[in-house]
C-alpha cells in the first residue's frame, strides 16, 4: 500500500476546510437533535426520529445515540457502494461523530436540566420550526461538499442519484416514510406535525442548497471587451465566452462577453469597471447549478496554460 499517496489529501487546504465544515455542521445537527427533537419527542422524517421511536419502544433500554450509530453503520455500506467512495468516506466521518457530539451535549448540559417540561420553546410548532431550520442548514452545507449527515440523507442521495429528483424532494419522500413510524408512540396530532416538518425540511434544503450554490451569469456589452476579458481570465481566474452581436436600436456591431462568476467575483468585476470608468451594458442573473470545467480549478488552470502556449 502506498501510504504517501493515501496521506496526500492531509496536506491540502481543501481537506482541512471540508473537515472543519463537516464537524461544524454535525455539531449544529447534534445540538438540534439533542436539545429540540429528543425532549419534544417530535418525529421528523429522519434516522434520529426513527431512533427515538425504537428507543421508546424498548423502554429507553438503548440510548437514541446508540441506535442512530447502528442504523447509520448499515446505511454507510449502501452509501459506499451505491453513491461513491468520496461521499461514503465523508459520510462515515459525519455519521460516526454525531453520537459522540450528542453525548458531549449531554455531558455539558443535560436536556432535562436545560429545559423544564421537555420542550425547548414550550410549543411543538416552535420546536418544529427551530429544528427544521437548524437541520436544513447543516444538510445544505454537507450536500454542497458531497457529504451528508448520514441516515436519511443517504437514502435521499440514493434517490437523487438514480431518479434525478431534487435533493429536497428526495429528503421529503424518504422522510415521510420514516415519519409514519411515529404512529407507534405518538398521537395522531404529533405525527401530522412531523409530516409537515418533513415537508418543510425538504423545501428548506432545496432553498439553502440553491443559495449556497448560487452563481452569477453575467452578460457584458462594451467597447472595452478585451480589457474585461483579460481581467476575468487573468485576475478572476474564470473563463468567458465572446459573441458577435448587433444592436437592434443602433445597428452597431459589438462583442458580448458572458461569464459565470461567484458573488464575490461579480462584485470585483463591477468594482474594476467602476474604477476604470468603463461604459458598458451589463445584465446579471442567478444560476443555481453549474457542472463541468467551471468548478474544477485544476482543470481550468491546465486549459488556460495550454491555451497560452
Amino acid at each position: 500500500m502506498d501510504f504517501a499517496k493515501l496521506l496526500a489529501p492531509l496536506k491540502t487546504w481543501k481537506f482541512w476546510k471540508e473537515l472543519a465544515l463537516m464537524t461544524l455542521a454535525m455539531l449544529v445537527a447534534a445540538i438540534g437533535v439533542y436539545y429540540i427533537l429528543v425532549p419534544s419527542k417530535l418525529i421528523i422524517g429522519s434516522i434520529s426520529g426513527l431512533s427515538i421511536v425504537i428507543s421508546t419502544l424498548l423502554g429507553g433500554a438503548v440510548k437514541v445515540s446508540t441506535i442512530m450509530l447502528i442504523i447509520n453503520a448499515i446505511l454507510l455500506i449502501l452509501a459506499y457502494f451505491l453513491i461513491g467512495k468520496e461521499f461514503g468516506l465523508k459520510t462515515v466521518y459525519t455519521a460516526l461523530i454525531v453520537s459522540p457530539l450528542m453525548d458531549l451535549c449531554a455531558w455539558i448540559l443535560p436536556n432535562d436540566q436545560a429545559f423544564q417540561g421537555g420542550s425547548m420553546m414550550g410549543d411543538p410548532w416552535l420546536d418544529l420550526i427551530c429544528f427544521v431550520l437548524i437541520l436544513s442548514i447543516a444538510q445544505a452545507i454537507l450536500f454542497r461538499i458531497n457529504a451528508s449527515t448520514g441516515g436519511l440523507d443517504i437514502l435521499a442521495k440514493i434517490v437523487n442519484k438514480y431518479t434525478h429528483a431534487d435533493i429536497g424532494t428526495s429528503v421529503a419522500v424518504a422522510g415521510a416514510c420514516i415519519c409514519c413510524t411515529a404512529f407507534l408512540i405518538n398521537p395522531f396530532r404529533l405525527v401530522v406535525l412531523g409530516l409537515i416538518g418533513t415537508y418543510i425540511n425538504g423545501l428548506m434544503v432545496d432553498f439553502f442548497t440553491a443559495s449556497l450554490n448560487r452563481r452569477k451569469r453575467v452578460c457584458i456589452i462594451s467597447k472595452d471587451h478585451e480589457r474585461l476579458r483579460s481581467f476575468i481570465i487573468n485576475d478572476l481566474g474564470r473563463g468567458c465566452s465572446l459573441y458577435d452581436v448587433k444592436g437592434g436600436f443602433t445597428g452597431e456591431s459589438s462583442i458580448e462577453i458572458q461569464a459565470l462568476l461567484t458573488q464575490t467575483e461579480f462584485a470585483d468585476l463591477m468594482k474594476f469597471m467602476s474604477d476604470n470608468d468603463m461604459h458598458a451594458f451589463v445584465t446579471a442573473g442567478n444560476c443555481s447549478e453549474v457542472y463541468g470545467l467551471w468548478s474544477d480549478k485544476k482543470r481550468r488552470r491546465k486549459v488556460r496554460d495550454s491555451s497560452a502556449t
